[in-house]
């Protein structure tokens, strides 16, 4: 299997199911304008390598012109890890820029609190600073679909609030920086037949406090909403897609309450 062959796969046998929702997720949401300087984050899965491919086949034959760059943060892994990431960079045809740092030995020390919550953080952290050491203006991560339903469901079964994962974000901490998730629109199914067809094969989550914790995490609970969708979706093929499809749709005239920059409103201060 070579880098053309992958991007065949993509652009034919996967046009439905991957570029054209990734297309049509960058237009939608105006993702990429002309003259950006991207920095699309490989952490070594499936999701961030496809977003790799997507983007360069995007800036090869799109409507105009942006820069790419392919960065990948070492957090500390494996040298086993580490190296499968390289094959697969090289295999693709993906040019990365990798860089150090020591995230995993600071979340594995980590004894109260969300070390998942800590780990992408600070992994955001470092993403922005390199992509703008790079002269980027937005970084891209991987998250899709099923990142952005799980994530609607967590926040109101554990958090106890109405919020989604957004198609784009400004850094609060990094002046002038932009986040973006361009497969916001593809399914994880979807990606996971694109490996297969291709016979390739990704990391995982290589996190050694996820490994010696397992089940006590943030990962768990989303495999958790994974898995309740999962069963929706036997009973309910639309329960996925109408979930998305509620967060672009809220009813502001049938809610109780809502906040804005850090303002509390009730539906009795407007009734």
């Amino acid at each position: 299997m070579s880098a053309a062959d992958v991007e065949r796969s993509l652009i034919k046998k996967f046009r439905k199911e991957l570029w054209c929702p990734f297309v049509k997720a960058v237009k939608k949401y105006a993702l990429i304008e002309e003259r950006d300087v991207i920095a699309v984050c490989i952490s070594g899965g499936k999701d961030s390598f496809l977003l790799a491919k997507c983007m360069q086949e995007l800036c090869r034959h799109g409507q105009f012109a942006f820069g790419l760059e392919f960065i990948v943060m070492d957090p500390g892994y494996t040298p086993e890890n580490r190296r499968r990431i390289e094959e697969n960079a090289e295999l693709l045809g993906v040019p990365v820029h990798i860089f150090e740092s020591h995230i995993f030995s600071v979340v594995d020390g980590v004894t109260s609190g969300s070390a998942c919550y800590l780990c992408a953080r600070m992994r955001r952290g470092y993403l922005y600073e390199f992509a703008k050491s790079l002269g980027c203006n937005k970084i891209a991560l991987g998250h899709h679909f099923d990142d952005v339903v799980s994530t609607t469901l967590l926040s109101m079964f554990y958090g106890a609030e109405v919020k989604t994962m957004m198609p784009k974000l400004r850094s609060t901490s990094h002046p002038g920086m932009q986040l973006i998730r361009p497969l916001y629109a593809v399914r994880e199914r979807d990606i996971v037949a694109w490996a297969q067809w291709n016979g390739l094969s990704f990391l995982g989550c290589a996190c050694r406090f996820t490994e010696r914790v397992a089940g006590k995490e943030e990962e768990s609970k989303r495999k958790e909403m994974k898995e309740l969708l999962a069963r929706l979706e036997r009973e309910n093929p639309a329960a996925a897609d109408n979930v998305f499809r509620s967060m672009h749709n809220v009813a502001l005239d049938c809610v109780l309450g809502w906040r804005r920059g850090g303002t509390r409103t009730s539906f009795l201060d407007e009734y």
